[in-house]
């Protein structure tokens, strides 16, 4: 007899969205390398087309290797349906774009990883929609920045670079009360770490790129959503709990109700923008997920160790790390991140810029690249990199100075990454020291 009892975080990310292939008994999912799927007749075809009845029809739209992981990740985040896409910022464009009209706006925070502040604050600008940058550490800043105008509050569970974590519970009860979504990247965090949607958060958006899939070969994003959201109360989502004229006005929220996101994302959202994940890609990521707690384990204790080295040494001004008691958001770690605060941080090297430049050339084993949450450790120097579009002012507010060098822990021997880390370090004293 079947339990009724919810099965744990790790069995959900070993066997979530997935049974043994039907046809041969292959117990892994296989990749579904296909393009388009056979219809039983013409009265299947037609209901498929109509929404009527769920299956395949192309794989710009759907495929199954694509779907097992949005059946995984839902399962993982506690939410009701995921769309899976090309990348995390197609994640960004899908998760707005069931929600925004031109003129439309939104209000994000000014510490988000430089990629995300340069699509929002100029590439949107395009499509006529319009963000406001505010520092979500100051709630009445928040509420100031909405107008009737506003579509949705967007932060990142544990910001990129500087460690930054959002006091979600806060921020969901500014969202509700103003009858707008609160969407919440936790690429970060990962759902092992942070639950969004148990602090009030509406959509969660990742990149799977980085610690879902951890083995640095898959690009991918994917935005879950929690099934709570009342699309039709406030009358601002039309797209939502409007006719529909693709779908012979039909309404997705009176439809489908807590699926709604989902159907228009994947009916809609897909099909228009064609911003499709790969069958490969989603192949590579549900295999990483299925270590995500064990890997983020040894990435959380890792890192730590590491900062704590970090934040001893003397040639490195500060460290932001929120696993640090002398992080200002240690507390906050505490409550949203109790199992961990993470992997990427970020450091400040004495010597500002040229420093900072000569620790990311001189490491050894950590591999200087723009990525995070792989299984390697990974070093970067956001103002000549990930951030270099940004202004100096806007640098400074997404903890991306000159001075600053972003880590991404990997998981190799503890000793090991401390060793080439120092030497590195003091490689960049004789710049220092050459500079003064």
């Amino acid at each position: 007899m079947k339990s009724n009892k919810t099965p744990g975080f790790e069995t959900r990310m070993i066997h979530a969205g997935t049974q043994p292939e039907p046809v041969t008994g292959a117990r892994q999912t296989p990749i579904f390398q296909n393009t388009s799927y056979v219809f039983h007749d013409a009265d299947h075809a037609a209901s498929l087309f109509n929404l009527q009845t769920f299956g395949f029809i192309y794989s710009r739209l759907t495929n199954p290797t694509v779907a097992a992981l949005e059946e995984r990740l839902a399962s993982l985040e506690g939410g009701r349906g995921a769309t899976c896409c090309a990348s995390g910022h197609a994640a960004q464009i899908l998760a707005f774009f069931a929600l925004m009209g031109p003129g439309d706006r939104f209000i994000a925070s000014n510490r988000l990883y430089g990629g995300s502040i340069t699509q929002f604050g100029k590439t949107f600008k395009k499509f006529d929609w319009h963000v406001d940058f505010v520092d979500v550490d100051e709630p009445e800043a928040v509420r100031r920045a909405l107008t009737d105008r506003t579509k949705a509050i967007f932060v990142e569970s544990l910001a990129n670079p500087g460690g930054v974590v959002s006091d979600l519970e806060a921020l969901a009860a500014i969202a509700q009360d103003a009858g707008i979504p609160l969407i919440v990247d936790n690429t970060m965090a990962t759902p092992y770490l942070c639950r969004p949607f148990e602090w009030g958060a509406d959509l969660v958006v990742h990149s799977t790129t980085k610690f879902l899939s951890g083995n640095g070969t898959s690009v991918g994003g994917a935005v879950v959503d929690s099934g709570r959201f009342d699309w039709s109360r406030s009358g601002k989502f039309p797209g939502l709990a409007e006719p529909e004229p693709a779908y012979h006005g039909l309404s997705f929220y009176e439809t489908f109700g807590d699926m709604a996101f989902t159907m228009q994302a994947h009916a809609v959202g897909l099909r228009d923008l064609g911003a499709t994940m790969a069958p490969m890609n989603a192949f590579q990521t549900l295999l990483g997920s299925e270590t995500l707690s064990l890997r983020m384990e040894r990435h959380c204790a890792n890192a730590k160790a590491v900062a704590e080295f970090l934040e001893a040494h003397p040639q490195v001004d500060w460290v932001s790390c929120a696993a640090l008691p002398s992080s200002p958001y240690h507390a906050l770690a505490q409550k949203y991140l109790p199992l961990g605060a993470g992997s990427v941080f970020t450091f400040g090297v004495k010597g500002g810029y040229e420093a900072g430049v000569k620790v990311v050339e001189a490491c050894e084993l950590f591999s200087h690249l723009a990525n995070i949450g792989d299984t390697r450790s990974l070093i970067l120097h956001p103002a000549s990199t990930t951030h270099r579009q940004l202004t100096d002012e806007q640098r400074e507010a997404a903890g991306a100075g000159p001075e600053v060098v972003r880590l991404s822990v990997g998981l190799e021997t503890l000793n090991d990454l401390v060793a080439d880390l120092d030497q590195a370090l003091t490689a960049a004293s004789r710049v220092a020291a050459a500079a003064d």
